[in-house]
């Protein structure tokens, strides 16, 4: 990957920034033990970053992929001057080919190509597309918080919480998702305690749900993944709280592996699922979660922690990283528009119209 490390101040609400001339992202591969950035100065270089998981989680993979077509547009126009526009389609092409499910990584790119199509083919384009990215970047933040007062206001508390994955400022522009209502609802007396599933296999509850909890000095009590059930069983928890990769037309929710059983363990117990993503999370074109493509990565993931090897040696790997939890297992969906309860399609249609 094209990047160097260098030392800056990290912040779970700062995991992106454009910095003099280029892109840095707080690499969560090595969160917590470390926190460092990497400068991105191609197309290339960031689309190797939102594959290999640099970045990670749908709204920040989105807003990754816009300052990567503005770096794509520097090198374009340097090479090719006002041919630029045919020059820009193989960074475009990679960027959209990194990660097949987190639909905000096209909803951002289709975003970006339409500015492209209507700029000067002489001018240079990279101020007006870097504007275009960090209005997108705003525009995120901005909803997070809207995000976080309309699910917030939606717990009769106190009461404790389960999340699942992470769903933070690490995975947005900054505040994040379902944290986001944990945060509101947090500081508002509404939840009095949060409990974070590890989820497997590359562990971004255990690594990085908890540093962003503790460093918004909430606390938080770790599970396995396999606790959650138990755990609601014992009473006192009144939601699940999670974010999403990409939300059918129905209503279905495709999210971190692990989602759908937690929905359904939460139905048994009684325990309401609150799904928090921007609209453009949403995607009318997919009828149903089954319609959803599903990432399948490779499976040293799950045959190893970190390093060290832990499976027996010839084991075979299935290795999905989402799963779809139907609309029926979910009572609300909050967005930057408002809140969908009891989801289906006449009530999605109803919210993206508005």
């Amino acid at each position: 990957m094209e990047a160097d490390h260098i030392a800056l101040n990290p912040s779970p609400d700062n995991a992106i920034a454009w910095h003099a001339k280029q892109l840095w992202l707080l690499d969560q591969r090595k969160l917590p033990a470390s926190a460092e950035y990497l400068e991105l100065r191609s197309a290339e270089a960031t689309a190797d970053a939102i594959r290999e998981m640099v970045v990670r989680g749908a709204p920040a993979i989105g807003i990754t992929a816009a300052y990567g077509v503005v770096l794509a547009a520097r090198t374009a126009y340097a090479a090719a001057g006002s041919g630029w526009k045919s020059a820009i389609q193989l960074d475009l092409g990679r960027l959209r080919d990194s990660r097949p499910t987190a639909v905000n990584l096209f909803w951002a790119l289709d975003r970006m190509r339409g500015l492209i199509d209507s700029l000067d083919d002489e001018a240079n384009p990279e101020p007006q597309l870097l504007q275009e990215a960090e209005q997108i970047h705003a525009e995120d933040v901005a909803a997070n918080r809207c995000m976080g007062e309309l699910g917030a206001a939606l717990i009769d508390g106190p009461t404790g919480v389960i999340t699942h994955c992470n769903a933070g400022a690490l995975a947005t522009g900054g505040y994040g998702t379902a944290l986001g209502v944990i945060r509101n609802a947090h500081a508002a007396g509404r939840i009095n305690k949060v409990y974070a599933d590890e989820t497997r296999p590359w562990l971004q509850g255990a690594r990085l749900t908890a540093w962003e909890l503790l460093a918004d000095a909430i606390p938080v009590t770790l599970l396995a993944d396999g606790a959650a059930a138990n755990r609601m069983a014992q009473g006192g928890v009144g939601w699940i709280i999670v974010g999403s990769d990409r939300i059918a037309a129905n209503g279905d929710v495709a999210n971190k592996i692990g989602t759908f059983s937690l929905a359904v363990v939460a139905k048994y117990h009684g325990v309401k699922v609150m799904v928090v993503a921007p609209t453009s999370t949403i995607d009318m074109q997919v009828a149903s979660g089954k319609e959803i493509p599903i990432e399948v990565r490779g499976g040293d993931e799950l045959l190893c922690c970190g390093a060290q090897r832990i499976a027996a040696e010839g084991a075979e790997v299935w290795n999905p990283v989402f799963d779809v939890t139907p609309a029926e297992l979910v009572d609300a969906i909050v967005t930057e528009k408002g809140v969908v309860l009891s989801p289906n399609v006449e009530k999605m249609r109803q919210l993206m119209e508005s």
